[in-house]
């Protein structure tokens, strides 16, 4: 015998009910911040050769809602839908044939245009608050910067442009992509094909020319780290950040010359790691091994090389590299830091990367949906520019522990919220539950945003 109850007992359901919305903090946060910084208005100007005379729809707000929508938790034009039915927080949105054309209307030199645009409301974010460094100085007064650079698989489940098989024994893309650290924004990206190489030098210097033309100028006169894993430890690379006057900081190969440097002398040089609060970690030690191996001639003047320790968990199994118990990692940096626990600490920062790159699947980027390779390239630059605008979402209009909540948990308690849209004294009046918990913290979020100036008085 089944016992009913529960909370659907005696529940009716009418779809008759007027005025109610969903995805109100998308509508109220996002689609707001790209007004706000001026993102929308630059789109347009970028896109407006590309406008029919007769369209009804501007492309730069079409590439909006498109942002906006991958922010939100869509992962193909047709999730434009749940925009589109609810005119009265979006506006008119384009159907999903007007949505394609604009993407196919994008080149390589309109997409350049569009990276140009982005720039200029990142610069506009700035300025509002979005400050890349978060101010942080360095002994110069100068500000620092960290570029982390990595690259993902993407599985593709049809036959798609340039799609191919990986190193993982997958079929897909292979992307490379850059964000700024300190804030979370995702400065630029590359699609590239799934067998393409990790290590490839020539792409990550086409990225970080990418992100460096994201940056302002206060950002570019400062002090700029790029990160990156072992596939960054190429001469190439590491020439190109010295020409340019960026620090670096790439994994190095465990060959046996580094691994027998770092056994030499084994219980001598080594400090304690520390954590991020300065305590010290209880299990990692690191020492600097460059006068073993005299890298100089190879890494270039001020190449460094810094070894880290750590003891293996009860029940790791422990392999030929490993040493008594400890399984290591190196690092090379051209950074004159001469604390190495402070070096070893910025360089395990690049690991940050993986979260940033977890949201961009999370935002559209798991599964690219077209044929074309050339409208993929859009999707990416898309996916980014939705990691861009819940960036600056966060650092603009959130506050306390709500700025560093990831994107799933952003979704659930703000952006997904529901709402009655009414008319009152003229005005159109967005009611939210004041049983949902989080809803207290979506209205001041608007109202931080309602509080920043004009763009068109921001110069």
């Amino acid at each position: 015998m089944v016992k009913r109850g529960g909370p659907l007992c005696g529940l009716k359901v009418q779809a008759n009910g007027k005025g109610q919305v969903g995805h109100a903090g998308s509508a109220l946060l996002l689609a707001g911040v790209a007004d706000r910084v001026g993102l929308t208005e630059a789109l347009s100007a970028a896109m407006a050769s590309t406008r029919k005379r007769r369209s009804p729809h501007d492309p730069g707000v079409v590439l909006r809602n498109l942002v906006v929508m991958l922010a939100d938790g869509g992962t193909s034009l047709s999730d434009l839908a749940a925009c589109r039915e609810q005119e009265g927080l979006f506006g008119r949105v384009a159907s999903d044939a007007t949505a394609f054309r604009a993407i196919a209307s994008i080149d390589d030199e309109r997409l350049d245009a569009l990276r140009r645009a982005v720039a200029l409301a990142r610069s506009k974010a700035a300025r509002l608050g979005v400050r890349p460094g978060r101010g942080e100085q360095d002994a110069g007064g100068r500000e620092q910067t960290t570029i982390d650079v990595d690259a993902t698989l993407t599985t593709a489940h049809s036959n798609k442009e340039q799609a191919a098989g990986n190193f993982k024994k997958g079929f897909g893309h292979h992307p490379m992509l850059s964000y700024l650290d300190e804030t979370g924004e995702a400065l630029s990206g590359m699609l590239r094909s799934g067998n393409a190489g990790s290590n490839t030098a020539a792409d990550h210097i086409t990225v970080l020319d990418q992100a460096l033309a994201q940056l302002d100028k206060r950002a570019l006169d400062g002090d700029i780290l790029v990160r990156g894993d072992g596939a960054g430890a190429t001469h190439e690379l590491v020439t190109y950040c010295r020409e340019a006057d960026l620090r670096y900081s790439f994994g190095f190969d465990l060959t046996e010359k580094v691994r027998l440097a770092i056994v030499s002398g084994w219980q001598d040089g080594w400090v304690q790691g520390i954590h991020t609060d300065g305590t010290e970690r209880k299990d990692s030690q690191v020492k600097e091994i460059t006068s073993l191996m005299d890298i100089s001639e190879q890494w270039g003047a001020g190449a460094r090389l810094i070894a880290r320790r750590t003891k293996l968990l009860a029940g790791e199994q422990q392999s030929f590299a490993d040493h008594d118990g400890y399984r290591f990692s190196v690092f090379t940096t051209d950074q004159s830091e001469t604390d190495v626990r402070k070096l070893d600490l910025a360089h395990r920062g690049h690991a940050r990367v993986e979260d940033r790159i977890r949201e961009a699947k999370n935002c559209g980027l798991r599964n690219l949906p077209f044929k074309a390779f050339a409208h993929n390239k859009v999707w990416l630059w898309l996916v980014q520019l939705a990691q861009d605008l819940l960036a600056w979402a966060r650092q603009l209009c959130l506050q306390g522990e709500a700025r560093a909540w990831e994107v799933k948990r952003l979704r659930y308690r703000l952006l997904h919220q529901s709402g009655r849209l009414v008319r009152h004294a003229r005005q159109r009046v967005l009611r939210l539950s004041k049983s949902w918990r989080w809803a207290a913290t979506l209205a001041a979020a608007f109202e931080r945003l309602q509080a920043l100036p004009d763009p068109s008085l921001q110069g």
